[in-house]
């Protein structure tokens, strides 16, 4: 800084303290430094008031957060609900898709049964009336074998006996008719016979088939 220059002696007397106004300053830095008043009751009511207005504000606010969670979780079970409730409805509605089907297999099965029992039946009476036609024509066997050798003793009689040739003829013409008379029955016997057979084979295979039909159902049945 450059030096200040010599001062005259009215800018000195200027310049010198006035004790008065020194005195008026250090009476203000005395107030200045006074202590400061203490709170009065009402002034201590209004911060206590200021303080519990906030901590009911921090528990209001904690309050509407823990509703709002609770609303939220509400909202979500009763979703929950709803759909567990239409998962239940739809494993219902299978569960009677089931059972009615179970019952119609059911049904099926027992006509099933019942129509093999029917075939067993007639392949029983088709068995016995074979084994009847059977004994028939074994019978009916006999009787010409008896009567070719009464035809053929006949014809021995009439060998030697030429003089009754005439009646051993007739008597061979008589037998003769007998024995064609048993083939005929014995021919008409096989053929009953052939076609009890053929029907007992045809009662076979339908009853085959029905167990087959009745063995399908039942594995198809839960």
């Amino acid at each position: 800084m450059p030096d200040a220059p010599a001062s005259s002696p009215e800018k000195i007397a200027a310049a010198a303290p006035d004790p008065g106004k020194k005195a008026a300053r250090d009476s203000l830095d005395v107030k200045t430094d006074a202590p400061v008043p203490v709170p009065t009751g009402s002034t201590r009511l209004v911060i206590g008031l200021g303080a519990l207005s906030g901590v009911l504000f921090i528990l209001v606010l904690a309050l509407w957060f823990k509703v709002s969670v609770q609303g939220t979780a509400l909202v979500e079970n009763q979703n929950r609900i709803a759909q567990f409730g239409s998962a239940t409805g739809a494993m219902q509605a299978q569960v009677d898709g089931a059972k009615a089907e179970t019952v119609k297999l059911q049904t099926q099965v027992d006509d099933a049964e019942a129509r093999a029992a029917a075939l067993i039946s007639q392949l029983d009476k088709a068995k016995a009336g074979m084994a009847e036609l059977q004994t028939q024509l074994d019978k009916t066997r006999a009787i010409a074998n008896g009567f070719q050798s009464k035809m053929e003793d006949a014809t021995v009689a009439s060998i030697r006996h030429q003089g009754e040739v005439e009646v051993a003829k007739a008597q061979a013409t008589v037998l003769q008719t007998q024995v064609n008379q048993a083939k005929a029955d014995s021919a008409r016997f096989q053929a009953q016979l052939e076609e009890s057979r053929a029907s007992s084979a045809a009662l076979q295979a339908k009853l085959a088939a029905a167990e087959k039909e009745l063995a399908l159902l039942r594995k198809g049945r839960p």
